[in-house]
């Protein structure tokens, strides 16, 4: 997600995100593979559970603190909200997840502003290939993590305004979830000095305060739009203040 502020940002169903780090790594293991089958179901078992394996050990790096498996999961319980209002079914939502697995793949704080993004289209394009994953399915994934770069891009293809949507929706979190998600934020990029971190958040998050809209579905602009400013007048308040 490009939102964590730094340049060269109503809750999902509630459980799924949460619980230990194990849990959710198992959770998500069996929704990867039950995805993997649909996308992929000449590769079989072996090589999906082979992939699964290969996402979560890149979401549990140790440098991350807020791109993790917890992030991973929130998009996903997003995505599903979304799915549930009517907002994107069947093919759409397949590959709304899919982009989800692969937009955070590659992840270093310290990388040069787009770098992240690039690299884990990249990833996306060569292990889709290698599973075996239609061609036009792996163009519209690697699209899909480079939307997220800046999250702009054009409008109306439903995959994509999912995804977007579902990535910020972290800006709409309930006041705990936002707190926590600040700090794991500022942890990422604890070696960029004080100063400069403010002067970069407030950048980015007045960025996203300044859109006339913040989401893309109508869902999610009628239930999150209301608490996403208050959380963002609220941050930039403290950042401009600090």
């Amino acid at each position: 997600m490009a939102a964590d502020g730094i340049p060269p940002g109503a809750p999902p169903s509630p459980g799924f995100p949460g619980g230990s780090s194990g849990d959710r790594s198992e959770a998500l293991l069996d929704r990867w593979l039950a995805d993997a089958a649909l996308l992929a179901p000449a590769a079989g078992h072996d090589r999906w559970l082979a992939e699964g394996s290969v996402l979560l050990l890149g979401w549990s790096e140790a440098r991350r603190s807020y791109h993790t498996t917890e992030h991973l999961a929130e998009v996903l319980a997003a995505l599903d909200e979304l799915v549930a209002a009517g907002e994107l079914g069947g093919e759409d939502a397949l590959l709304a997840r899919t982009v989800a697995w692969y937009h955070d793949l590659a992840y270093d704080p310290r990388a040069r502003p787009g770098s992240n993004e690039h690299r884990s289209a990249t990833l996306a394009r060569d292990h889709l290939h290698a599973l075996g994953v239609e061609d036009r399915v792996v163009d519209e994934v690697e699209s899909g993590v480079l939307m997220t770069l800046d999250h702009e891009g054009a409008v109306g293809r439903p995959a994509h305004d999912a995804l977007h949507d579902a990535d910020l929706w972290i800006l709409s979190a309930p006041p705990a979830r936002y707190a926590a998600y600040r700090e794991q934020v500022r942890h990422e990029y604890g070696h960029v000095p004080p100063e400069a971190f403010r002067a970069g958040r407030a950048a980015v998050m007045g960025a996203f305060a300044g859109r006339d809209r913040l989401y893309r579905t109508g869902h999610a602009h009628r239930r999150w739009t209301e608490r996403a400013r208050i959380n963002l007048a609220a941050e930039l308040e403290d950042l401009r203040g600090a």
